[in-house]
């Protein structure tokens, strides 16, 4: 939960930091908004990843109720996204992975990430969230942020990190290829891992790569996952 609290703390400084109070129309600021944007990005990755690990009561073990919560938190700061609708898509998705009953899997492009991706979007992104950003955006420029801000340090975190988790936590390893360019699953979880070295796992999705363990032992917090995975 530590853990949890300090990736939910660290996105909110930067965030209300980009918002506010970094003036893109200095030139001595670009340097400072790029890092920025790019912490986070990765950190909105975390807001999904602690989310995830609240659905799977792993995130303040035997304190389910206050697991939600902060995972509905992180879900909130992240896109405005209900952790009770996404709730029971997730557990969909591990009762049937890689099939057509699967609501993040894409039967008819199962080996094509873009057409994917937006099928994708589509089921998570509907008119409650969009509503939803508009209003915090909304919100936003009444308390004196810029559109320019708004846009850089809220839209495009939110966009980047959501093809960042789909690409690595959900395309690669749950993709048919047909054409022999990735292995075979070898069980009915229908989950590979990748062949990342701990730094770059945890930049690239926190882990969620080493998805065959994640979906053998989904009880597994995200920072357990590598030692899962060298077992």
């Amino acid at each position: 939960m530590a853990l949890a609290l300090l990736i939910m703390a660290a996105w909110t400084a930067l965030h209300v930091a980009g918002v506010f109070f970094i003036d893109l129309a200095d030139s001595g600021h670009w340097l400072p908004a790029l890092l920025t944007v790019i912490a986070l990005v990765w950190l909105s990755v975390g807001l999904y990843i602690v989310a995830h690990d609240a659905m799977h009561g792993s995130l303040w073990p035997g304190k389910r109720r206050a697991g939600d919560l902060a995972g509905t938190l992180a879900l909130w700061l992240y896109a405005g996204f209900s952790y009770r609708r996404l709730l029971p898509k997730h557990q969909s998705h591990h009762r049937h992975p890689g099939s057509a009953d699967d609501p993040d899997f894409a039967p008819e492009a199962a080996n094509r990430p873009l057409a994917w991706y937006g099928r994708f979007m589509t089921t998570y992104l509907g008119r409650r969230e969009v509503l939803g950003i508009a209003a915090r955006a909304g919100v936003y420029l009444l308390l004196g942020a810029k559109l320019q801000n708004i846009l850089l340090f809220f839209a495009v975190p939110g966009l980047l990190s959501s093809f960042q988790l789909f690409y690595f936590g959900t395309y690669l390893p749950h993709r048919h290829a047909p054409d022999g360019s990735a292995p075979p699953f070898i069980d009915h979880h229908r989950a590979r891992s990748n062949e990342y070295h701990y730094l770059w796992s945890l930049l690239s999705c926190f882990h969620f790569g080493y998805h065959h363990e994640h979906h053998l032992q989904p009880g597994l917090p995200w920072w357990r996952l590598p030692g899962a995975r060298s077992r």
